[in-house]
């Protein structure tokens, strides 16, 4: 069960509550041990007519006060060892979102959510019942059957005890062979269930597109394929547990047939008493459990295995993008915002064809740069590069003169607001998406945000004003609601760079003007990035560059790259057209 180990640090912090724990269950087992013995002595003087009222009595307290002890004790243990295991749980899940946390970008874009949920559920709640229940299971069959086989030596019958135990090997080798097939159908119903979590999530999230492409009927088929691949895989485990516990309550059943024979003959050969029978009776009885329990030990702990062994998967991922050791320098705290690119080339992750080519680019502390390009030019993945959620492999991204893997991740992002094409938001109110990126946060600085972002009119207009609810995604807000919720999310940062990927291209002509306007006033001394479609949204800029297929091919300001009359050229005679066929 090597896939455990990375659970050692966590048992040997709460060793002493499972040692604990597992005296109580000694002492429920010890207790356990007394029961058959109270109760061929109370046979054998039953038999033999020497029962008095008070020695009756007397069995009926002991028994009665056993009982007591047992519950007492029972209640303990299970407090300690099933305990331990809901702290594991608790311990596992937040590893696992704080790690999922450190993980890079590219990691999510191979491992989809459904998959990921079904570790944080599934995997988790199977490497729990392994860790309580499971090691119950051992040192309850590991205690009760050694003291059982003890007690049957010595107060019974050597011979007999021996004859009992003949069907153990069988067990041992049955028990063996199943645990190996029960791991690994195990883990396959695991991964079908992550697919069919998937499923639903996807599905879930994209409600609207299937049902404005009326698809609910094949979204439904395709649900029931995934469903009945989950089914499929689970009968398959279950076949195998099926047949696992009729072979080893069979196993059991010749035991006890072979002790009921046997046994049977030494009483009426007076080589036992009718009392010891009895009490070796209860003492199998206590021994078909241990023996039983082998079997669902080797099933909780095969499902533990298969599920931890997914997790470590996870946990043994490290993320592609972190703060490189003998690069950072301490001293890099604070970001002024002097861009500088040079010879930049990029192609993404197992990609061999190259997203950017030889980009150079110098954006002055205070200066603007817009971007603008046909959809895959790179426009996105050069922004993607500045604020590292991909690693510059050629060439060099410089700010305020020092590489960016300079700066210490932390110091690089929160100096930098930037606002993605997915406009996402958090399902809670909008100032605490507005906040987000702050630790803590006057209502005056989030209102000041919304109003830099020209979303605070939309807001005060809403019922709730800024505690309104905005759904998941921000269903509740248009388009461009959710674009400057997202703007007022960057300025509340303050920051020293701020980068807009197509975020005004959902709101109108008046309202753009109107943010580019504040924008202005509010980045002055700061450096921006603007990427658009619209030539309106950038005719501003310092330095407007056009891509092309990963190329810079014009830059200049608005007025130099119109009269080059190349492709920024043509983009804009179309959007004048296009403008006045609207207006006619």
């Amino acid at each position: 069960m090597k896939q455990f180990l990375a659970l050692k640090d966590f048992f040997y912090e709460y060793r002493w509550r499972y040692i604990i724990g597992i005296i109580w269950l000694i002492a429920v087992d010890s207790l356990q041990l007394i029961m058959p013995k109270l109760l061929g002595a109370f046979t054998d003087a039953l038999r033999n007519g020497t029962l008095s009222t008070r020695q009756l009595l007397l069995y009926i307290a002991s028994i009665l006060v056993i009982a007591l002890f047992m519950f007492i004790f029972r209640f303990l243990w299970r407090m300690y060892v099933m305990g331990n295991a809901r702290f594991l749980e608790y311990k596992l899940r937040n590893d696992l979102f704080s790690h999922l946390q450190t993980l890079s970008t590219n990691y999510f874009n191979h491992h989809k959510t459904g998959d990921l949920m079904a570790h944080a559920t599934n995997d988790i709640n199977a490497v729990r019942m392994a860790a309580g229940p499971g090691i119950v299971m051992i040192f309850d069959t590991i205690i009760l059957l050694g003291t059982t086989i003890f007690m049957m030596i010595q107060t019974i019958s050597l011979k007999l005890t021996i004859i009992a135990l003949l069907p153990l090997p069988f067990m041992a080798v049955v028990t063996g062979r199943f645990g190996k097939i029960i791991h690994h159908r195990f883990r396959k119903a695991q991964e079908s269930f992550s697919h069919l979590t998937e499923k639903v999530q996807e599905n879930f999230s994209g409600i609207r597109v299937v049902k404005s492409f009326v698809q609910e009927q094949a979204e439904l088929e395709n649900f029931t394929k995934a469903n009945q691949d989950y089914v499929d895989k689970n009968m398959h485990l279950v076949r195998i547990q099926a047949l696992f516990d009729p072979i080893v309550q069979f196993i059991s059943g010749i035991s006890l047939l072979i002790i009921l024979s046997y046994g049977g003959i030494l009483v009426i050969n007076h080589e036992i008493t009718l009392g010891d029978f009895v009490a070796f009776n209860s003492y199998l009885g206590l021994l078909i459990w241990p023996i039983m329990a082998i079997g669902w030990v080797i099933n909780i702990l095969q499902r533990g295995a298969a599920s931890m062994a997914r997790l470590n998967e996870i946990f043994q991922t490290k993320p592609e993008i972190y703060d490189q050791e003998g690069l950072i320098q301490p001293d890099l705290q604070e970001i002024k915002g002097d861009i500088r690119i040079q010879h930049l080339s990029f192609a993404y992750p197992n990609q061999s064809n190259k997203v950017l080519s030889d980009i150079n680019i110098h954006i002055p502390q205070g200066k603007t740069l817009a971007i603008i390009g046909k959809t895959g030019s790179g426009k996105t993945t050069l922004v993607n590069l500045l604020v590292r959620l991909y690693d510059v492999e050629e060439g060099m991204i410089q700010i305020d003169g020092h590489d960016i893997k300079s700066f210490p991740l932390e110091v690089l992002r929160q100096n930098i607001g930037y606002v993605p094409q997915d406009n996402f938001l958090f399902s809670t109110s909008i100032k605490e998406n507005i906040g987000f990126g702050l630790d803590s946060y006057t209502d005056q600085e989030v209102e000041k945000a919304a109003e830099d972002a020209q979303i605070l009119d939309n807001i005060q207009d809403f019922p709730m004003k800024f505690e309104t609810i905005v759904g998941e995604r921000g269903v509740s807000l248009s388009g461009g609601q959710k674009q400057r919720v997202s703007i007022a999310r960057a300025l509340i940062k303050n920051p020293k760079i701020l980068i807009l990927d197509d975020s005004l291209s959902a709101v109108d002509t008046k309202t753009e003007e109107a943010i580019l306007k504040r924008l202005k006033e509010v980045m002055k001394e700061r450096t921006s990035i603007i990427i658009a479609h619209r030539i309106s949204t950038i005719k501003e800029a310092d330095e407007i560059i056009v891509l092309d297929e990963g190329k810079i091919v014009e830059r200049g300001t608005h007025e130099q790259l119109l009269q080059l009359k190349g492709q920024y050229y043509d983009l804009y005679q179309k959007q004048l057209l296009e403008e006045m066929i609207a207006n006619e």
